[in-house]
């Protein structure tokens, strides 16, 4: 049988090419319709997995042909599994015609009753071969049992597929369970048609969709979705409640939140308005003028709302050191050896920083403020309408020196991927602006470290950045600014010269 089995293998490869050629053909056919194109991909993974589902079920019958003992082997279990099979199977082709989500979901639950047997026969399996009876059938029946859990992952792979064929967009059984369920508690009496669509991927791992009545459009978004790692989404619920306690209106509501295993789903409040970097890029000058006023005036009543006697260090280059693996592994041509020029010595980055960080301990910053902690410019929300400010991704918020936030603000807006000269240009005043606006606040507050801080703050963004950045050209201007930086600041530490330090913030910042 399994010999006979095995001759099919080549006409189940044969229908599977067939059916994802005429997928592939179909989404380059409906490149202008996102939601066409998704709906093939979905197809296009049921034939991928289904045809696992065939080699796996090849498998199962060697594995089970090789079993001397059948008693051992639990045939009325598999031929029940066998049969749940057969049922899901057969649901897949009403669920793609239907568009039909219950019917996925009934896939996925086969899933479920397949691991849950599984898992009890490998248990069985596992505490048989502790007694040494029958080793090689109990080998083949390990075996047997972990193709028929794989087939189970096959199947929760099309439920998952059909889903977001269905909703328009990549989603997993937990995160569809969540979503249903914050939409649950969104629901009026009117029950309107919810669309949920994406909206962004985050550097940390989170999933972030817009949830709207009717069509899917920015202006009928009502909340957003966020899904991820249960930790980090912890810690941001945890800071945004400390936001609303220490400085009311600035962060957004967390509507509801959710944890399933080690992942989480937050519910938070849709709010009005752009992000810095919109306005930056496709903003008028004016309006841009305007948002960088008010963020100046909100950022300096944070600071003195949130000041703080207790000194948090942000040790910049032991930031930077923490990040340096990953950026050689995305430019290994960045890590070098010390190396000699006559009588001129080129230290090598990591040396840099290594003295750089012993330098940095005799720089303390004279006080501590609420920082956002991760201040780019796609995470500043301005809302015209009100002159208002408002900040999201608030996860990494904590006491800290001012300048962190400072730093990576400047650095998110230079390293925006723009050609165009005149928009540069509009970088290089906006930065200028924001510096001359923060050495004021630490002119005012006596904070005579801040320059020096501010040179090593800019240093960790700039190279650190670069692990995002694959934009050749790019990544090493943002590399030498930060060894630039960080050698200006050693050549003078210990000196008279540190004292009236300034960072070249027009020369590191130009185009």
């Amino acid at each position: 049988m399994a010999a006979a089995a095995s001759e099919r293998c080549g006409y189940i490869l044969n229908l599977s090419l067939r059916i994802h050629n005429d997928c592939h053909n179909r989404i380059i056919d409906q490149k202008e319709n996102k939601l066409d194109a998704l709906a093939f991909r979905a197809i296009n993974t049921v034939a991928s997995s289904l045809e696992r589902i065939a080699e796996l079920c090849c498998d199962c019958l060697k594995h089970s042909s090789a079993i001397s003992n059948k008693e051992c082997l639990q045939a009325d279990e598999y031929q029940r599994l066998f049969e749940q099979t057969i049922f899901a199977i057969g649901l897949i082709d009403r669920a793609v015609v239907a568009n039909d989500t219950q019917l996925a979901l009934k896939i996925a639950g086969v899933e479920q009753e397949i691991k849950r047997a599984c898992d009890q026969l490998i248990e069985k399996y596992t505490l048989a071969l502790k007694n040494k009876d029958s080793i090689e059938d109990l080998i083949s029946a390990l075996f047997l049992a972990r193709s028929v859990e794989h087939i189970g992952d096959a199947l929760l792979n099309i439920s998952e597929a059909l889903i977001s064929g269905n909703l328009g967009q990549v989603v997993n059984i937990d995160r569809y369970y969540s979503l249903s369920e914050f939409v649950e508690q969104l629901q009026d009496t009117k029950k309107p048609q919810w669309q949920v669509q994406n909206i962004a991927e985050t550097r940390s791992g989170n999933r972030v969709a817009g949830i709207s009545k009717g069509k899917k459009t920015k202006d009928n978004i009502v909340a957003i979705f966020k899904d991820g790692k249960k930790r980090k989404l912890q810690e941001e619920r945890k800071r945004v409640a400390l936001w609303h306690e220490i400085y009311p209106g600035i962060a957004p509501k967390i509507l509801s939140y959710n944890a399933y295993g080690e992942s989480a789903a937050l519910l938070i409040e849709h709010l009005d308005g752009v992000t810095f970097e919109s306005l930056l890029l496709k903003g008028n000058r004016k309006l841009q003028n305007a948002a960088l006023k008010q963020l100046c005036l909100t950022l300096k009543s944070i600071w003195e709302t949130t000041r703080e006697k207790n000194i948090v260090s942000a040790a910049y280059m032991a930031q930077l050191k923490q990040r340096l693996a990953e950026v050689y592994r995305i430019h290994p041509d960045f890590k070098q050896s010390s190396q000699q020029l006559g009588n001129f010595n080129v230290l090598a980055f990591d040396e840099l920083v290594k003295r750089a960080q012993h330098y940095e301990e005799s720089l303390k910053p004279a006080f501590s403020v609420y920082i956002h902690g991760d201040f780019n410019s796609d995470n500043i929300i301005y809302e015209p309408l009100s002159d208002k400010i408002n900040f999201i991704d608030l996860h990494r918020s904590r006491y800290m020196d001012y300048v962190q936030d400072i730093s990576v603000f400047m650095v998110s807006n230079y390293r925006l991927q723009v050609l165009d000269q005149s928009l540069r240009q509009r970088v290089l005043e906006l930065t200028l602006s924001f510096y001359q606006f923060a050495a004021e606040f630490a002119k005012a507050n006596d904070d005579t470290s801040f320059e020096l801080r501010l040179a090593f703050g800019l240093a960790r963004s700039f190279a650190t950045s670069t692990r995002f950045i694959l934009d050749k050209t790019l990544a090493d201007a943002m590399f030498m600014r930060a060894r630039y930086l960080i050698e200006q600041v050693l050549t003078i530490m210990n000196t008279e010269q540190s004292v009236d330090y300034r960072v070249p913030i027009k020369e590191i910042f130009v185009a």
